[in-house]
Order: structure tokens, then C-alpha cells, then sequence
């Protein structure tokens, strides 16, 4: 059985909750984000699994950090590994739409399943599923809420800081 665990961190975007399986980050959830799973899933507070993902975090909220680079243990159907995989590659303070996503893919008409792979991202921010948009520029569907993804993207593009987003 493996074994889950995780932590609460405070962030410029409310509360995020890390969950860890056997060690490795899997999940991290916003306060009120759409998908998220009961408490009693994140297994049993301890952070200390939790070190360089609260460090890169810190670092990325001080806006000294444009890419993750930490091991993740994401569970999903085949299709949205890939989709969160392309995720990964959209480069800090710029946006994809879904089409281009789906583009990315090979799918040119899955658009809409792109959207709804990028809504079930389990670990939001550092996979960031903020930086996809509709197609005309329009900031649709975010699991955290569009006023956070607003901020988000305000705040890669370096339009403002993390703490004067709220």
C-alpha cells in the first residue's frame, strides 16, 4: 500500500495543499479548486516530503523561478499524461490555447478534450494548466477559480507582484 502524505503552504493565491505518494509530489490543491478530493485522501500530515517543493515554490512566488524541475507522480489516463506533459513545456509568462494543444498532440480536433484533461491537472501551478486559454485570447475555465488564473498570468507576465493580486 503506499504510503500518502501531505502539507499545507501558504502562498500569494490562498492555501495550497501538497499531497506526496510514497515521497514524491502527486497532487496540489487550492482552497475551493473545482476536482479536488476529500481530505481524507491526502493521507497523514508530515511535510518533510515536502522540502524542495516548498522551496521552488517560494522561489517562483518571489519570481525567481520561470520552470519547476521536480519529480512528479501524476496518475491520469494516457491521454492527459500527454496533455500535462505539454503543460509542462509552455514557457513561463506565455499562453497556449487548446488548439494549439491538441495541435501539440497530433489531435487538431481534440480541443475539447484538452480542456478537459487540463481541468482534472492534479498538481496546479507547477504543472500549469493557467497558461492555456480559449481562442481568442479569452480566459476560460480554471480549476482555481478565473480570478486566480487572471492573477496568475498577471503575474508571469510581470504585470504585477504575487501580493498585489489580492
Amino acid at each position: 500500500m503506499p504510503l500518502v502524505q501531505h502539507t499545507v503552504v501558504d502562498s500569494p493565491y490562498d492555501a495550497l495543499t501538497l499531497v506526496a505518494v510514497d515521497g514524491v509530489l502527486s497532487r496540489m490543491y487550492m482552497t475551493d479548486q473545482r476536482h479536488r478530493p476529500p481530505e481524507e485522501t491526502f493521507g497523514e500530515p508530515d511535510p518533510r516530503p515536502f522540502g524542495e517543493a516548498i522551496r521552488q515554490l517560494d522561489a517562483y512566488f518571489a519570481g525567481e523561478l520561470t520552470e519547476f524541475d521536480l519529480p512528479l507522480r501524476l496518475d491520469g489516463t494516457q491521454f492527459q499524461l500527454r496533455v500535462w506533459e505539454q503543460l509542462r513545456r509552455i514557457p513561463y509568462g506565455e499562453t497556449r490555447t487548446y488548439g494549439e494543444l491538441a495541435e501539440a498532440l497530433g489531435s487538431p480536433g481534440a480541443s475539447r478534450a484538452v480542456g478537459l484533461a487540463n481541468g482534472k491537472n492534479p498538481v496546479t501551478i507547477i504543472v500549469p494548466c493557467h497558461r492555456v486559454i480559449g481562442a481568442g485570447g479569452s480566459l476560460t475555465g480554471y480549476g482555481g477559480g478565473l480570478s486566480r488564473k487572471q492573477r496568475l498570468l498577471a503575474f508571469e507576465s510581470g504585470a504585477a507582484e504575487p501580493d498585489a493580486l489580492f
